[in-house]
């Protein structure tokens, strides 16, 4: 949490994998620990807002207000469909190919429908992962982003890209009036920059770099001269 803990919190949504940025986070901020915590998709903003969190890995869209936020990637979205559905013969599923399928549209879905395909199920799965088991139980289909579709994977169900829904962006978020330098650091991280990156840094000056290699040359050329003047003549 920000304040006088030494501790950062980072919360993350659930097909979102922070992994790769903890590493590189334990490697740079040794003496600071990543406290990572995983909250619903609708959670995310007021976990920031409620201080809970010092940043979230969030999906797009959400009410920005008093919030920085970094988008860092878009994510396929799929239908979720059993092994030995008909659609699994398609590379990619078309809106019409849902047209009188029943899709199921659970409570806590991220994407930005304007209006969910198919046919809309008698009720709304309360979660994702309740929704995943009825298509398991042949009741419906359901179109999420690639990684809730192998967050919640199973052996009897497959999926296949869709070219007509929304897409899901992941951003990292955080209280815009709270840049502190831990929050810099996990910036540059999830940006990519290498611990060597001058951001934040004062560059040395172009006239100091110009007289490093004169200053470390002219020994050089005295022990040559010096070789010289010191070999013996023959005659």
């Amino acid at each position: 949490m920000t304040g006088s803990s030494p501790s950062f919190r980072l919360a993350y949504v659930p097909g979102v994998t922070p992994g790769k940025w903890v590493r590189i986070w334990q490697e740079r901020e040794p003496g600071v620990p990543l406290i990572l915590d995983q909250v619903p998709a609708a959670d995310a903003v007021g976990t920031l807002r409620d201080r809970a969190a010092d940043a979230a890995l969030l999906r797009l869209p959400v009410d920005r207000t008093g919030l920085s936020a970094i988008p860092l990637y878009t994510e396929t979205t799929v239908v979720v469909l059993p092994k030995d559905h008909l659609l699994t013969a398609a590379d990619e599923v078309s809106e019409e190919d849902l047209g009188d399928a029943v899709v199921l549209h659970p409570r806590d879905d991220t994407l930005d429908w304007a209006r969910p395909p198919g046919r809309e199920a008698l009720d709304r799965p309360a979660t994702t992962a309740d929704a995943v088991e009825l298509v398991a139980a042949g009741v419906g289909l359901l179109v999420v982003p690639q990684s809730l579709a192998r967050l919640h994977h199973r052996r009897d169900l497959t999926y296949r890209p869709v070219g007509f829904a929304p897409e899901s962006g992941v951003a990292l978020a955080w209280l815009a009036d709270e840049t502190t330098d831990l929050m810099e650091q996990l910036i540059g991280i999830v940006r990519g920059r290498t611990v060597n990156s001058t951001r934040g840094r004062a560059p040395t000056p172009p006239a100091a770099r110009k007289k490093q290699p004169r200053a470390a040359e002219k020994p050089a050329r005295k022990a040559a001269q010096g070789g010289r003047r010191g070999r013996p003549r023959h005659r």
